[in-house]
């Protein structure tokens, strides 16, 4: 044993003299010491006096006498047993004994004693240095008997066990709260971290490092640093414990095979967050709010917005301290170890946030309002910091938490909550909050302690889990921790009992069966069992589920069901309905089922959960990431109202409840446990007062009692601990009885018991088992003992050797070293004494020269030594090239046995997780068997206690023996009955499960189909009336739409005959493809014939020939589809030019249209009657084109109806063709006809595409005929009443389709109620829902296309007509064409017919071809090397063949990928030409625009001629004051003659600047007023909108109502400018301030010049606009256009047209009154009338020129599709435009400058004039400045809008370059396919060039055969046979005719036979799809040909019979 240090000695250690005392044994047996019962202490000391029969009369320590019963005495031990280290060896093990020795060693500060094979830790309650890094050393590498009891024995224990047996370990540190669990795992993780760190060895030691500093490395230190953060999340104060851990944690850390520590993973079970809103007096919530409220400082206490403790209500009892810790303190270690962990910083933030956040949400305060129970939040300010920490909107966060959106069936309503339901979702929101941040931390440590890239081989688990609860209330939690400790508790039963046990018995051993009573198994299957009866868990998962369902509810089914059960009982003390009681192994515990439904639901505000995902905070979105599953409101919800049980089952299987979770982490824990070697830590809690040294005796024996520990000592003391195998006992322990066992093989058993009787080992310390060896304690360690003496033995003989042999070696180079040395010696005495002689000199001088004459030979032998020296360098040379190349191979072999080896691994690592599994499910096995014989043995007994009650003892006994036996064979088939039975109530019950799973899997779907089908049937409803509102405009207008009536029905009948014919071409098309597919199937047909006869070589070339005829009919096909293609392109190209020209014929006539419209409102009065007359005409046309693009729409609507329609004729007739191509015709013989007819009709397609181009010329002559469109305006009012017919009809189809869709709406209804019922057909009902969606999306694409597609009818309206007569043509041109084709088909099957004849030919010449191979041989080998060589080419060819036909099959996929994009870009020209459309409507709306704006210029010029009577001496003089302007007038001097004739002017005029100046003021306030309105009311309107009010139609109505008030003063403001403008004209020359007045134009110019960098398509016309603004009346012209413009704008944006239209007219006439009283006013002035009139002129001739402009701007909206193309030059002019608008900014400037100069000189000449007129001009240029503004506002927001289309233009032309891409893609792909073919056609050309030639060289063969047929005399009876057999073939095959056979055949090979050689021939087929099988049979036209004949034996000159060994092959031909 270890020397104990002197300092730790006392705490580790026993004082050796206290063992030895000799007068305390003398007491002890002198006194007769005992120990009995004591109420305070447990159990006294005391010495016996007297025994009287069962009475005993002792003394105690105190000198009292008391007489107790014998039986409640119980011995003591001997003194020298007095704080043993191992409980079990006592040699009375009883309770008083443990106890005894327990508190000894408990008050020496020994808080670790051994009880059997596990450890009991008392609690110290003090800090003791035994886990300082010299203890730990101490301990490293020692065995358990070796060192004191520790913990660090425990785990230095298993982790060699771990390491020697690679098995896994667990620590169970089990044991009530306070025992000291979580300080022990600590120590554990601490001695591992040590030991096992991977920076430096296992065993090795620093002795270098002090006491207290433990060295570690990264992944140990973390490690390490893992238990703080934990602990201050998941620890708590309580009154047992400072720091108890509110959940149980399990700990694997994982070694890899050189025991280093490579990883570590911590699982959690059930923290108790219910302890963070509410806490038990003297108790603390988690450490980790205190830490932070006390240590969290400056800039981290306000971003976290804490507060003192006593203002979170949350901390019940405020700020509780701990004695010995501060909080500050803890809270820095706490950071420090997270930033070890690797916590980044917004991390830590991020979690603290939470926290805080925790802490708020409990400051959040609601009450109930007066009148009702809804809750209310009077003060929000913590929901402000709550939502400022989670960063959410206060807002949503307020109406979640009051007013939460619920699903109730379809619809989503907003509940009102209760003050209770508030507070206690707030609640659930904290707990959830700090339970997913507690997960968060764990996955985050787990993430960083596992990050090793070393693989782990094994692992040590550490669990460290909450003992059992008995508290006063005991709730849902308290059952759980005592559940999991039943199932712990069990698992030691099973390992120190039970497993024990079973082991001797397996083993044969000799063993007294212990019985413990406490059998868990009852109490857990009453809290787990899932059925029959279910279990508590599972009632309450059940109740979970049950609408109404109530805590009172799910204990009554409890009771109801446990009712019998021995563990559950009824509580009689409590009257409480909620009450029940369970009888655990540890006592009864009284359960309070409160709230047990919602704990194990664990619900939440799942609106509040959707903003926490939706966080600005990413670590919030992290934490709820996963917000979907957990219960919401709606959940509670149905459970409180619902009453149908229905409405919540559907529900099932979405979440799981926290039973159902906790249950199944146990079982992976138990499972994970059973899995391992367990080694257990009994943690005893001696006192509930944590005060150090003192014991609670009945407290710690109830838990010794509770842990088992009595009874596991019992067991350890009385059975078999050590075993060890056989094989391992000998090889460890054979040294110690050497001579004990024989040489030679010996079995392991027999070699175990001579060792164990040589030994001498006391027959009671061991037992020989089956396979292994059993030793009681302490045997092994005296053998170990022995066995190390016999180790040091040997070692120091075997030492004594080595050092005796190292010493011989020594003196022996020692002795060779001194007979060395005598030689030297000797040498050198002979050369002293000779070096003087002269005879030795001359010797010396002599001998080196009589090398000279052997030098020769020496070079002789030199080079004969060279050579063998290169020949031995060849050879090394090539014996390291082998040995090289060897190594390869063998390096190679290498590398595949390493491959086979890791495949072998990964098996074996299957193997091994299968062995583990198996290895479980044994266990489990083993479990339930030991489980079914305690439960037999109990039996046994209990017949034996009633077989010694009988009186009979012997003859009962008897009866009762055999009737046990009777019992025992009944109990065993009872028990297989029994499990099987069990085996089939799981399989029923996992049915039921999946049963259960599904149903509510269609439940659910079923719900939301039903969803959906409302939501269908709501969109239906609106379209239904979308539908009804298009009939009642159309029913309106049905008396506008004349001749667009007429023109559109023309159209249409066009468009008809257009589909028919277009119907029978692809119709005609069809019917080729089937011809070409029979030929292709009659082809088929033909080679599987020519297949037959292979071995002919005419045959052969006959195959050949037809198979380049299909070759050249492939490459004819794909030629013609090539034209067909084209040709289509060619049709596509031409429509658009064709829809080009209508566009520009339809815009020629809008021109025209307008030209009309502007002579008929000049020829009209200017009457206020005619305008609306005029008005109300305009309207009519409106409503004329609206119904014209409604027609235009359902037209293309029954267009698309008829495309469908056609695509279903051709998928049938595809389907028609595929039968087809099954039926064999005899269509072969007209191939060729019909391939070269084909090329004609290619050639006459493209005759009529040519001709097709000379109608398109010819249409383009046509245009020129658009002068009639007044003749044809004159015939639409005729036909009107047609159009109005064929309206009438459109509006019946429409309601027939309104009606499909009722009758779909109610097979939605009807499908939808019987989905519960026909859950089998929900497939075809959700294909029967797809199938009307699609339907009702299509009527209403319908309904959109007809609006959209009536102008492209219109102008496709001449085109088609022309289509139509060109489609006609080619019509009749194809029916011709078919005739022609029919002919030719007949003229085919004449070609089948001379087919067959020449089928007969080429069977003759196969019998003359058989004569020839017969007669020679030489020519035969010729022909055969030269049919091998062309059947490798016909193989070829038909590879290439097939190959074709593949190209022909992609080429046809590529037709109708190509139809496909055709139809695509013609939905996309259909766009293009409705936004043409609009982009025209719009050019529409601003010529009309532009009329008004010319009749409100009239209306101007009229008042300005007015205006100029009053200055025209005014102006004469302006004119000549400022000459060097364009627009002002004249010069200085003439207006200082002028100026006093002015003066009276400018008096008046200056009242009516005044006048004016009032009015603008007024504007200007109206507008601000109307644009602060117009911005509440959008901002009111977003509102309204995200809330989804009710309320929002009714806002909307103000809305418009307001906006109706600005189009009104809108109207004034466009009065007040026209009258200011007239002002402005008026006193221009007279202003002084025009200084002023240029400013403003210049900044009103750079304003142009910004947007102009802003519009692109517009910026020419604002150029012109801004050159002519130098004049101030043209700029303010074109700002009132512009205005007039937004003005009519804002009012189409607002869809009120028709009430701002009146409000328009009614301003309009307003205007016009106070016009008419300007000009009365004005009237007096008329002495300037002239001059105003020149003006007049001049502004109309200004006037029209703007209105050419317009014009320009019109035509540059017409070409807008050819400006796409061109945007790029565009934008470059653009630029140099702007440049040049830059230039002339410059130059106005420069303008202004000068006017600025001359206006300072005028200063002085009119300061009268200033004075009079300076207020009113400055309000008129200020209101001016102010309109001007405005009106460039609306220009910018019009910019915008252009911008957008622009943008939207470019993404069009975007689209059409990558489709025209395509299309160049595919036309390259036909062009590749054309080369191909024609390769192909090269190939047939050459192999026919070949074809050919064999033939020639059969015909010279045949010559040859001619000359040598006198020859054939010799052979004449075996051609007899030959032409027997062929006679009788062409018999069987005409009767066989024309289809394909199965032919049986004789090798006609002269070699088949041993006479010309051996084999037989094999017929090959090269059909398409041909196959052979031997003896099988053929459908149809099947004939079999035999030979009959008996073989003939070879004749004299050679010639062959048939070979009877010849194989019969069959021939399948394709059907």
């Amino acid at each position: 044993m270890a020397d104990p240090a002197t300092d730790d000695s006392k705490y580790l250690f026993l004082e050796n003299d206290f063992r030895n005392s000799g007068l305390a044994q003398a007491d002890w047996a002198a006194k007769k010491m005992v120990w009995v019962p004591s109420e305070r202490e447990g159990f006294e000391p005391a010495s016996i006096k007297e025994e009287k029969g069962d009475q005993v009369l002792v003394e105690l320590s105190n000198g009292q006498k008391i007489t107790v019963n014998k039986d409640d005495i119980q011995k003591m031990n001997p003194p020298k047993f007095s704080k043993v280290e191992d409980m079990a060896a006592l040699t009375f093990l009883n309770e008083a004994s443990v106890l005894h020795n327990l508190r000894e060693r408990y008050f020496s500060s020994l808080i670790y004693t051994y009880s059997g094979l596990f450890c009991v830790v008392v609690n110290p309650y003090k800090m003791l240095p035994i886990y300082s890094e010299k203890i730990i050393e101490m301990y490293k590498g020692k065995k358990r008997h070796e060192v004191p009891p520790h913990i660090y024995s425990i785990t230095d224990n298993a982790y060699r066990n771990m390491m020697q047996d690679r098995e896994d370990q667990s620590i169970l540190c089990t044991g009530e709260s306070g025992a000291g669990k979580t300080e022990n795992t600590k120590k554990v993780i601490q001695y591992l971290a040590v030991v096992a760190s991977s920076h430096k060895g296992k065993k090795e030691a620093n002795p270098q490092q002090q006491a207290g500093s433990l060295a570690y490395g990264e992944l140990e230190k973390q490690l390490l640093q893992a238990n703080p953060i934990l602990e201050a999340f998941g620890n708590a104060k309580t009154i047992k414990n400072d720091n108890s851990s509110r959940f149980g944690k399990f700990i694997k850390l994982n070694f890899d095979v050189t025991g280093y520590l490579v990883g570590a993973n911590i699982d959690t079970y059930l923290l108790e967050k219910s302890r963070c809103i509410r806490q038990a007096h003297t108790e603390r919530a988690f450490h980790i709010f205190y830490y932070m409220v006390s240590g969290a400082k400056d800039k981290m206490r306000d971003e976290l917005l804490l507060e003192d403790f006593s203002a979170y209500r949350f901390l019940i009892e405020g700020h509780v301290e701990i004695p010995g810790q501060e909080d500050d303190e803890m809270f820095d270690e706490t950071l420090e170890a997270m930033e070890i962990m690797g916590f980044t910083e917004e991390e830590r933030l991020g979690m603290l946030k939470v926290v805080s956040t925790v802490l708020q949400l409990g400051n959040i305060k609601f009450e109930k309002e007066r009148n009702s129970e809804q809750a209310t939040m009077p003060d929000n300010t913590a929901a402000q910091k709550v939502c400022h920490l989670q960063g959410i909107s206060v807002t949503d966060f307020t109406r979640a938490i009051l007013t939460p959106r619920i699903k109730v069936g379809r619809e989503v309503v907003q509940k009102a909550q209760t003050k209770q339901q508030a507070d206690f979702a707030v609640e659930a929101l904290a707990k959830a909050m700090y339970e997913r941040l507690f997960r968060w931390i764990l996955a985050r440590v787990n993430k960083t302690l596992d990050k090793s890239k070393r693989q782990s081989a094994s692992f040590l688990g550490i669990l460290d889990i909450a003992g059992f609860e008995i508290f006063e209330d005991n709730s849902f939690e308290q059952l759980c921790i005592n559940y999991t400790n039943e199932r712990l508790q069990q698992l030691f039963n099973h390992t120190m009992f039970i497993l024990e046990q079973e082991e001797y018995k397996r083993e044969g051993i000799e063993w007294n069966f212990i019985d413990f009573g406490l059998d868990l198994q009852p109490c857990i299957e009453l809290i787990e069992r899932p059925n029959n009866p279910p279990g508590i868990l599972a009632l309450l998962d059940e109740e979970c589920w049950f609408p109404k369902a109530t805590d009172v509810s799910f204990v009554e089914k409890l009771m109801n069901t446990h009712t019998g059960h021995v563990k559950f009982s009824k509580p009689k003390q409590h009257k409480d309905k909620l009450m029940f009681t369970v009888l655990h192994y540890a006592g009864k515990v009284d359960y309070n089922a409160a709230n047990w439904l919602t704990k194990n639901m664990d619900p939440l505000n799942d609106n509040v959960t959707a903003l926490l995902n939706n966080s600005s905070n990413p670590f919030i979105q992290d934490l709820w990431k996963d917000a979907d599953r957990v219960v919401g409101l709606e959940t509670i919800t149905k459970m409180s109202e619902s009453s149908v049980p229905s409405s919540t089952k559907s529900k099932k299987g979405m979440f799981r409840t926290v039973g159902q979770l906790y249950k199944e982490s146990l079982g992976k824990l138990m499972t994970t446990l059973h899995n391992t070697q367990p080694n257990f830590v009994r943690c005893i809690i001696p006192n509930h007062e944590k005060r150090a040294g003192k014991m609670d005796s009945h407290l710690v024996l109830e838990q010794l009692r509770c842990n088992g520990v009595l009874e596991g000592i019992r067991i350890c003391r009385q059975g078999f601990p050590n075993r060890i195998v056989f094989q391992e006992f000998r090889q460890r322990y054979e040294i110690l009885a050497a001579s004990a066992i024989p040489k030679g093989f010996m079995d392991g058993k027999q070699a175990c018991c001579l060792m164990v009787k040589h030994l001498d080992l006391d027959p009671n310390l061991y037992r020989i088992g089956q396979s292994k060896m059993f030793f009681r304690t302490g045997v092994l360690a005296q053998l170990e003992e022995e066995r190390d003496l016999k180790l040091t033995v040997v070692i120091i003989a075997f030492q004594a050797q080595a050092r005796g042999f190292l010493g011989r070696k020594a003196f022996s180079k020692r002795q060779q070293q001194l007979s060395a040395m005598k030689v030297i010696q000797r040498n050198c005495a002979c050369y002293l004494k000779l070096k003087n002689w002269q005879w030795w000199r001359l010797f010396t001088k002599v001998k080196p020269l009589l090398q000279v004459t052997r030098q020769e030979e020496e070079m002789g032998q030199k080079e004969e030594e060279l050579k063998a020296a290169k020949e031995a360098a060849a050879k090394t040379e090539t014996e390291l090239k082998e040995i090289t190349q060897k190594h390869t191979q063998l390096m190679e072999e290498r590398t595949q046995l390493e491959s086979k080896l890791q495949a072998e691994t990964e098996l074996y690592a299957e193997a091994e997780e299968m062995r583990v599994r198996l290895e479980a499910k044994k266990q489990e096995l083993e479990e339930v068997l030991h489980e079914m014989e305690a439960r037999l043995e109990e039996e046994e007994e209990h017949s034996n206690a009633l077989q010694q009650e009988k009186k009979d003892m012997e003859h009962q006994l008897q009866m009762m023996e055999a009737h046990i036996a009777e019992e025992e064979d009944a109990r065993q088939k009872l028990q297989l009955e029994k499990v099987a039975v069990e085996g089939k109530m799981k399989k029923m019950e996992e049915d039921l499960l999946l049963m259960e799973d599904q149903n509510n899997k269609l439940q659910k779907e079923r719900k939301l189909l039903e969803e959906r089908m409302a939501d269908m049937s709501s969109n239906l409803a609106e379209e239904e009336e979308k539908s009804k509102n298009l009939t009642k405009l159309k029913a309106k207008h049905e008396s506008m739409i004349s001749d667009l009536e007429v023109r559109m029905k023309k159209e249409e009948k066009g468009r008809q005959d257009m589909e028919k014919a277009k119907r029978k071409v692809e119709a005609e098309l069809a019917d080729l493809q089937e011809q070409y597919a029979d030929l292709q199937a009659q082809l088929a047909d033909l080679r599987a014939l020519l297949a037959a006869k292979e071995e002919e070589l005419q045959a052969t070339q006959a195959r050949l020939e037809e198979e380049s005829n299909q070759r050249s009919a492939a490459v004819k096909r794909v030629r013609e589809l090539e034209s067909l293609l084209s040709d289509l392109q060619e049709d596509l190209e031409a429509e658009g030019v064709a829809r080009g020209k209508a566009e520009a014929a339809r815009r020629d006539l809008g021109e025209e249209l307008n030209a009309l419209r502007t002579e008929l409102e000049d020829s009209l009065d200017t009457t206020a009657a005619q305008q609306e007359l005029r008005a109300k005409r305009e309207q009519e046309v409106a409503m004329l084109k609206k119904a014209m693009e409604e027609e235009g729409r359902s037209n293309e609507a029954q267009i698309q109806e008829l495309r469908q329609k056609h695509s279903q004729a051709v998928e049938e007739l595809m389907e028609q063709l595929e039968q087809a191509k099954r039926v064999r015709a005899g269509l072969e013989k007209a191939k060729q006809a019909l391939e070269k007819e084909s090329a004609d009709l290619s050639a006459d397609l493209r005759s009529l595409g040519s001709a097709k181009q000379d109608v398109e010329h010819k249409k383009k002559k046509l245009e020129g005929q658009l002068n009639e469109l007044h003749s044809r305006f004159n015939e639409s009012e005729r036909q009107r009443n047609e159009l109005t017919e064929r309206v009438s009809k459109m509006t019946v189809e429409l309601d027939s389709v309104t009606s499909l869709q009722n009758e779909a709406e109610g097979k939605n209804i009807k499908l939808s109620k019987d989905v519960s019922t026909l859950s089998s057909q929900l497939h075809d009902t959700q294909e029967l829902l797809s199938e009307e969606t699609r339907q009702k999306l299509n009527v209403s694409g319908r309904l959109r296309q007809m609006e959209e597609d009536r102008n492209g009818l219109m102008e496709q309206l001449e085109e088609e007509s022309e289509a139509k007569r060109a489609v006609e043509r080619q019509m009749s041109s194809l029916n011709m064409q078919l005739s022609d084709y029919k002919k030719k088909l007949d003229e085919m099957s004449g070609m089948v017919e001379l087919l067959e004849e020449g089928k007969k030919r080429l069977q003759r010449e196969l019998e003359a071809a058989i004569s020839e191979y017969e007669e020679k041989a030489s020519a035969y080998d010729k022909l055969e090397k030269s049919r091998g060589r062309l059947q490798q080419e016909l193989e070829d060819v038909l590879m290439d063949l097939d190959s074709q036909r593949q190209l022909v099959s992609n080429l046809e996929k590529k037709q109708k990928k190509f139809d496909q994009m055709l139809a695509e870009e013609r939905a996309v020209s259909c766009k293009f030409a409705e936004e043409r459309d609009r982009a025209e409507g719009e050019v529409r709306e601003k010529e009309t625009k532009v009329l008004s704006l010319t009749r409100a210029l009239e209306e101007n010029q009229d008042a300005l001629e007015d205006a100029a009577k009053t200055v025209k001496a005014l102006r004469v003089e302006m004119e000549d004051l400022i000459s060097s302007k364009d627009d002002v007038g004249k010069s200085v001097h003439d207006l200082e003659k002028a100026k006093r004739g002015l003066e009276a002017i400018v008096e008046e005029m200056r009242t009516q600047l005044e006048e004016l100046e009032d009015e603008l003021q007024v504007a200007e306030d109206a507008k601000l007023r109307l644009e602060v309105n117009s911005q509440a009311l959008r901002a009111q309107h977003e509102r309204e909108l995200q809330g989804r009010d009710e309320l929002g139609e009714e806002k909307r109505k103000q809305l418009l109502k307001q906006v109706r008030e600005l189009e009104s003063e809108l109207e004034e403001e466009r009065k007040q400018r026209g009258q200011a403008s007239a002002g402005k004209k008026k006193l221009e020359g007279e202003l002084k301030d025009m200084e002023d007045q240029l400013e403003a134009t210049s900044r009103g110019r750079d304003e142009a010049i910004k947007q102009l960098r802003k519009i692109q398509g517009q910026v020419k016309d604002l150029q012109r606009e801004l050159e002519d603004s130098r004049a101030a009346q043209k700029e303010v012209l074109v700002s009132a256009r512009e205005s007039e413009r937004r003005s009519k704008a804002m009012e189409a944006d607002i869809h009120q047209l028709h009430e701002m239209l009146a409000a328009a007219e009614r301003a309009r006439k307003q205007a016009e009154t106070e016009r008419d009283e300007l000009a009365e006013e004005l009237a007096s002035n008329n002495s300037g009338k002239a001059l105003l009139s020149e003006e007049k002129r001049r502004m109309e001739i200004k006037i029209s020129q703007m209105e050419e402009e317009l014009e320009e701007e019109q035509a540059n909206m017409e070409n807008l599709n050819d400006r796409l193309r061109k945007s790029q030059q565009l934008v470059d002019q653009l630029g140099a435009e702007l440049a040049a608008e830059r230039a002339s900014s410059q130059s106005k400037e420069a303008s202004r400058q000068q006017l600025e100069r001359q206006n300072r000189d005028l200063k002085a000449k009119l300061q009268e004039m200033e004075g009079q007129g300076r207020s009113k001009l400055k309000s008129s240029i200020a209101t001016l400045e102010a309109k001007l503004r405005e009106v460039e506002e609306q220009l910018e927001i019009e910019s915008r809008e252009r911008q957008a289309n622009a943008k939207n233009l470019r993404q069009k032309e975007k689209k059409l370059k990558d489709l025209t891409i395509q299309m160049e893609d595919e036309r390259k792909q036909a062009e590749q396919y054309k080369d191909q073919v024609e390769k192909g056609n090269v190939r047939l050309k050459q192999l026919k060039h070949q074809l050919e030639e064999a033939e020639e060289e059969a015909q010279r063969m045949a010559a040859a055969r001619r000359k040598l047929q006198r020859e054939l005399d010799e052979a004449s009876e075996a051609n007899d046979v030959v032409s027997r057999e062929v006679s009788s073939l062409r018999s069987k095959l005409r009767r066989g005719g024309g289809g394909g056979g199965e032919a049986v055949y004789g090798s006609l090979s002269p070699r088949s036979t041993g006479c010309g050689g051996g084999g037989g021939g094999i017929i090959r087929s090269f059909g398409m799809g041909g196959s052979f099988s031997r003896r099988s049979t053929i459908k149809e036209n099947s004939v079999e040909l035999q030979e009959e004949d008996p073989l003939s034996p070879c004749s004299p000159a050679g010639t062959p019979p048939l070979d009877h060994r010849s194989e019969v092959y069959t021939c399948y031909p394709d059907e």
